[in-house]
This record gives C-alpha cells, structure tokens and sequence, in this order.
C-alpha cells in the first residue's frame, strides 16, 4: 500500500505588498496562511515605485510579517513574485533564520534580483507601509 506524503507548511516573512493592508494582502490568498508574528530581518528596502523589494544582509532593518503556509500558497507565491529555476526571475526565494514570536524559524523570503534595483532609491525607514 503506497502512503501519500504531505509536504510540511513552511514559513514566509513578507515586507511589502504582501503584508497585511497591503495591496496583495496575503490573507486574501488560498489556502489562507496562519499568521505567526511580526519580526524584522537585515536587509534593505528599496522602493520599486508600485512595490518594494529587499537585498538581504548589512546593516540596515527590514520590519515584515511571519505567516504558516501551505505549498499550494507557496506555489501561487512564487509565481507573484516572478521566481525562475534558473534565478533570472524578478525575485529570488531564499531561506532565512527569523525570530519570531519568541522562536526562531525558517522562513522563505523573496528578495529582489539585484538587477532590478538599479538607480531605486532605499526606503530608509526599513518599512514598506513608511516610505514616504
């Protein structure tokens, strides 16, 4: 008897667009996620003009949202953001340690390919909802 394998939910943290009140509110998305939390990553935001996007690392904070997701969203998630196989995509998903809620976890993060950033100006606040 052959037994089907579920995929485990993954985590996402998301910093822009995504977040809640934001245009692409993930919680309008199916399956719905689970929200976790708030936290903040290194990285910094740049603003894109309709949407920002995020090149991890350095010394700047980046705020976002941690949410519980199931592979069908994380699938719908990779096609939002314009992932490829080959990492020519608009953004890249990457996985990144986040505390959380008290807890540290894995979370997928989209970040921006580098070549889409050129001459975009850093949204120094670190938060998508503040950049003006």
């Amino acid at each position: 008897m052959m037994h089907q394998t579920r995929e485990p939910a993954r985590h996402v943290f998301v910093y822009g667009t995504l977040r809640r009140g934001g245009s692409n509110d993930i919680a309008r998305l199916r399956p719905p996620p689970q929200w976790v939390g708030e936290a903040v990553i290194a990285a910094t935001l740049y603003d894109l003009g309709a949407y920002p996007g995020a090149i991890l690392g350095g010394d700047r904070l980046l705020r976002g949202e941690v949410y519980r997701i199931a592979p069908a969203l994380e699938a719908a998630l990779d096609r939002l953001e314009e992932v490829a196989d080959d990492d020519s995509g608009e953004y890249r998903k990457r996985i990144l340690r986040v505390l959380v809620a008290g807890a540290d976890m894995d979370c997928l993060v989209y970040e921006i390919h580098p070549d889409r950033i050129a001459g975009a100006p850093i949204i120094a606040s670190g938060d998508w909802f503040r950049r003006r």
